[in-house]
């Protein structure tokens, strides 16, 4: 009589069973998941971006920008500045790739300058919002009570105050600059990311692991900087991608409305401005290349947003 096999092999085919080899693969998978190395929870985001075209291809775009804001006005042989009365309304061409306005000035050159300046007030203001919002939520949410309640009110008297009240009484006192759009747009900018900041807290404060800061003593400012917003980076930076759009369009919408960056230095409001009579007489390029920048750059920020949206959403993470 033959011993029985340990290990509950089969010695022969025919004494398989149909569910063995099945178990088999399944141990095999099992052991391949164990093996291989776990992603961690940017990797996985970048991941699930990367497989979003469209958020891809709007990133795409604004690198493209950065980088023709950047050297646009420096490859230009042309300044931002010069008049050239002579040369005014030239149709798009190889000596003026975008045409030129009716000062004769390249819009080439004028596009990529207000890239810079667009760039620039929507990364600022989203910087500024970024530090004060998170700040200001972060302590709110984390106090709580009294101190919670009386933050909030002072949230709601900002937001409830007109923004183009609050841009006019800023023109009149600090005169109409670069300097004065960024100081009105982050007035009252910084709330929306506040309220997601100290509703991201009020959630993560009773987690284990700061219950446990908590008992050991750690200072509260310690505990905001290591164990709160470090949870909450999440829908911190999809605020900020959708702060971006909105301090561009209401650049351009005030540098458009003359409150914003002044002559000769330009904007693509200022642009838009400046071709609104060339508009009418057939001059299409001065008002196309400014007005398709400002659809595409808030677009392209928008979708970038709603992707990372997606990907930074911890429940479709597997």
């Amino acid at each position: 009589m033959k011993p029985a096999n340990k290990m509950n092999v089969p010695h022969s085919p025919t004494e398989v069973p149909n569910d063995w080899f099945k178990w088999k693969e399944k141990d095999k998978g099992a052991a391949e998941n164990v093996s291989r190395p776990s992603l961690s929870y940017w990797q996985d985001a970048w991941k699930r971006l990367i497989k979003n075209k469209l958020a891809m291809a709007g990133l795409i775009f604004l690198i493209l920008l950065g980088i023709m804001a950047i050297l646009g006005p420096i490859l230009s042989p042309y300044s931002v500045k010069d008049q050239n009365l002579p040369n005014q309304f030239q149709s798009p061409s190889g000596a003026h790739w975008f045409g030129t306005d009716s000062l004769g000035r390249d819009v080439f050159t004028r596009t990529w300058y207000g890239a810079r300046i667009s760039l620039f007030v929507g990364l600022m203001a989203a910087l500024i919002d970024f530090f004060i919002g998170i700040i200001y939520g972060g302590i709110s949410g984390y106090k709580g009570g009294r101190t919670d309640n009386i933050m909030m009110r002072i949230i709601e008297i900002l937001y409830g105050l007109p923004y183009l009240l609050v841009v006019i009484l800023l023109l009149v006192v600090m005169g109409p600059s670069l300097t004065t759009i960024i100081v009105a747009l982050t007035v009252t900018g910084w709330v929306g990311m506040a309220r997601i900041v100290r509703g991201q807290v009020l959630q993560i404060k009773n987690y284990e692991f700061v219950l446990a800061s908590k008992s050991f003593g750690t200072k509260t400012a310690r505990i905001i900087r290591k164990n709160l917003l470090p949870n909450t980076m999440g829908p911190i930076i999809v605020q900020m991608t959708l702060t971006v759009p909105t301090a561009i369009f209401a650049e351009a919408f005030l540098s458009f409305l003359g409150l914003g960056i002044q002559s000769p230095f330009a904007s693509w409001g200022v642009m838009a401005n400046d071709s609104l009579g060339a508009i009418l007489s057939g001059y299409w390029w001065t008002l196309f290349f400014p007005a398709f920048f400002i659809s595409f750059t808030m677009f392209a920020f928008n979708v970038l947003g709603d992707g990372l949206q997606d990907a930074l959403d911890p429940k479709l993470r597997k």
